[in-house]
């Protein structure tokens, strides 16, 4: 087992690349590659910066150069569940684009031309871990399943907050999750997606992502760190 362990951003990798035994950095695609173990588990560590094309072009490489064979993105998200609050944890059920449109053609929205999908769905047995792993090191944040939609759009706005959940019934919000679930799709590789609720995306979103960013991003490492262990 290999695990592909995906962040958008620096914050949210380096707790996870400071508990790395044996490390080697390997850069491709202006991307850097740690890999090494992780509590005693062989890991991949990357971060892969912001949006949907840079996810899926680091969960293909994690597929084509490190033959990973599960991924786990952890990250941050805006919540869209009246019943996530800034703090929680969210964990994949599944995962959609909510910015591709092509029902002029008769697709549902979100759904990619010829693919013969829409939803991406995560691996059943990694979400229960993943969940009984923040149960567990996280007791003063609640988590629970749902769906999560991503688009290359930081959403901070009520209007494209209710649009989003009539439309897709999401759970969350973000830049990279179905991208990386669509890729890992593709290569048969299980996967799932973590995201410590940052802000609300709505109209206050910008001033709580800055605030609470750190602390949700904490929150996701002590969850991993626990869960590869289980895995």
């Amino acid at each position: 087992m290999i695990i592909g362990i995906i962040g958008a951003m620096e914050l949210e990798v380096d707790t996870l690349k400071e508990k790395m035994e044996q490390t080697e950095i390997i850069k491709i695609a202006n991307m850097e590659f740690h890999r090494g173990t992780l509590n005693g588990v062989p890991v991949v560590v990357v971060r892969s910066g912001v949006g949907k094309v840079n996810a899926a072009m680091c969960t293909q490489i994690l597929a084509d150069r490190f033959g990973v064979t599960n991924i786990i993105n952890t990250g941050v998200a805006g919540s869209l569940n009246a019943d996530l609050d800034i703090g929680d944890i969210l964990v994949s059920v599944d995962a959609i684009h909510h910015d591709v449109d092509a029902t002029v053609f008769g697709y549902k929205p979100g759904e990619v031309p010829q693919l013969g999908m829409r939803e991406f769905v995560a691996d059943e047995r990694m979400a229960d871990l993943a969940v009984a792993s923040c149960e567990r090191v996280n007791p003063d944040i609640h988590v629970r399943k749902g769906r999560v939609v991503s688009g290359d759009q930081f959403i901070s706005s009520n209007e494209v907050k209710e649009r989003l959940i009539a439309e897709f019934r999401g759970d969350c919000t973000e830049m990279e999750g179905a991208a990386i679930a669509h890729a890992a799709t593709l290569n048969n590789i299980p996967f799932v997606i973590i995201r410590a609720i940052s802000d609300k995306a709505d109209n206050s979103a910008q001033m709580d992502y800055p605030e609470f960013e750190r602390a949700a991003a904490i929150h996701s490492a002590n969850l991993v760190l626990d869960y590869v262990t289980r895995l």
